[in-house]
C-alpha cells in the first residue's frame, strides 16, 4: 500500500525529464542530462537525457571523484570545463560517451539536501563557451526548487512509512478513540498539504474522509460562537489557505507581501489554538468563519 502512495521522486522518471528541460532552457544549453546519487553516495546514475542526439550517456554510472560529475559529487559544488577533452583536474574515463555526443563545454551541478548530494544535473554545449557568474547564478532558483521537492518527498515517505509500519512487537487490540482518529485525520491532512502530485493528494484526502467517517458519533453540542478575535485580513488569509494556496500565492491574491501573510496566518493560528495551517483552516470552518 505504501509503495502505491509514494509519488514519483523529482530525480526520477518524467519529473526528472521536466527538470532537465527547465535547466536546459535557463542555461541555453544544447544538452541536459543527469540522475540520482546511488550506492550510499558513492556514484550517480545518468537516467535521463534532454536534447541528446545519441543514447551514449544513458544508463552510465559515474563513480565519485571520477570524471566531471564524480568530482562535483565528491566536493558537493558545481564543476565546469570549457574544453572537456583537454581539461585537467578531472579523470577521463567517460570521454567515449561524451565524445559520441560531441560535447565541449560541460557543467555538473550537484543537488544537495541536508548536506547530502542527492542528484547531479549536467548542462553541456557542443561548442566551447565561457560561462560567467551570472550564468551560474541563474540556476539558483531551480536548484532550490529541486532541493525543496526532494525534502518534501522525503518527509512524505517518512510519514507514510510511520503510518504503515507494524508494531515492533505484537500488541493487544486497542479500540481507537475519537481523539486518535482525529489525530490520524490531521496527520493525513498535513501530508496532503505537502504533496504537489494531484492524484496522490486526492487519494490521501479520500483516506482521510474514510477516517473521518469512522469517528464515533457524539451527542450534539451547542455550536460555539465564531472567534471574534480574528481580524478581517486574518480571515481573508485563512480563506485563501483553505483553497490550497501557498503563502506566496495568498500574497499575490491579496496584494500583500509574503511576510505579512505569514504574520496574519501566525496570528490566526494563535487565536484559534491551531497547531498548523491545516488545523487552523479546519477550526475556522468548524467555527463558521470561512466556508
Amino acid at each position: 500500500m505504501t509503495a502505491e502512495l509514494l509519488p514519483e521522486a523529482p530525480y526520477d522518471g518524467a519529473r526528472l525529464l521536466r527538470t532537465l528541460a527547465d535547466f536546459r532552457a535557463v542555461g541555453r544549453s544544447d544538452v541536459a542530462f543527469g540522475g540520482p546519487v546511488v550506492s550510499a553516495g558513492t556514484a550517480l546514475d545518468i537516467t535521463s537525457l534532454h536534447g541528446a542526439n545519441t543514447r551514449s550517456l544513458q544508463g552510465l554510472r559515474v563513480r565519485s571523484s571520477y570524471g566531471l560529475g564524480g568530482k562535483a559529487l565528491m566536493i558537493g559544488r558545481p564543476v565546469s570545463v570549457t574544453n572537456y577533452y583537454d581539461a585537467r583536474g578531472i579523470t577521463h574515463q567517460y570521454d567515449g560517451p561524451v565524445r559520441a555526443e560531441q560535447l565541449e563545454t560541460v557543467t555538473a551541478l550537484p543537488i544537495v539536501v541536508d548536506r547530502v548530494p542527492r542528484m547531479v544535473v549536467y548542462l553541456a554545449h557542443r561548442t566551447q563557451v565561457v560561462l560567467g557568474d551570472v550564468w551560474y547564478d541563474s540556476f539558483l532558483p531551480l536548484v532550490r526548487k529541486v532541493e525543496r521537492d526532494i525534502a518534501v518527498d522525503d518527509e512524505v515517505r517518512r510519514r507514510l512509512t510511520a503510518l504503515a509500519a507494524p508494531p515492533a512487537t505484537p500488541a493487544p487490540a486497542v479500540q481507537l478513540t475519537r481523539a486518535d482518529l482525529r489525530d490520524i485525520s490531521d496527520e493525513l491532512a498535513d501530508l496532503a498539504a505537502l504533496v504537489q502530485d494531484d492524484a496522490l493528494r486526492q487519494r490521501l484526502e479520500e483516506v482521510r474522509h474514510r477516517v473521518d467517517e469512522g469517528r464515533e458519533p457524539t451527542p450534539a453540542q451547542p455550536r460555539t460562537q465564531p472567534p471574534t478575535g480574528l481580524a478581517a485580513r486574518e480571515v481573508d488569509v485563512l480563506a485563501h489557505v483553505a483553497l490550497g494556496q501557498s503563502n506566496r500565492q495568498v500574497a499575490e491574491s491579496l496584494g500583500l507581501v509574503e511576510s505579512t501573510v505569514k504574520s496574519y496566518l501566525k496570528n490566526a493560528m494563535r487565536k484559534l489554538h491551531a497547531t498548523n495551517r491545516v488545523h487552523a483552516v479546519r477550526l475556522a470552518r468548524e467555527a463558521g468563519v470561512i466556508d
